[in-house]
């Protein structure tokens, strides 16, 4: 099949530093978004009330079902910036 046949690209060169520092960003991007998580799951599971209250025509927990979409998608760019390869010197 057309586009199959071709070698793979070069690996990207393995740099420890990088490698560990990117895990970092990752470690902390992933605990903020753990908390959100934490607080919508506690507060579904004991303040259901609050999440049933209705804001610009919709519950809460809806709202904050989309705002939970949103972090993850705001998170995973901020780490593909915070993780993007140097510039190379001229």
């Amino acid at each position: 099949m057309p586009g199959f046949d071709s070698a793979p690209a070069a690996p990207e060169p393995h740099d420890l530093r990088t490698a560990r520092r990117n895990k970092r960003y990752g470690l902390i991007l992933f605990a903020i978004y753990l908390a959100i998580y934490a607080t919508f799951v506690v507060l579904n599971a004991f303040r259901p009330e609050l999440m049933d209250r209705t804001w610009v025509g919709l519950n809460v927990a809806t709202l904050y079902g989309f705002g939970l979409i949103i972090a993850a998608l705001v998170l995973a760019a901020l780490y593909g910036w915070l993780c993007r390869a140097p510039e190379a010197a001229p």
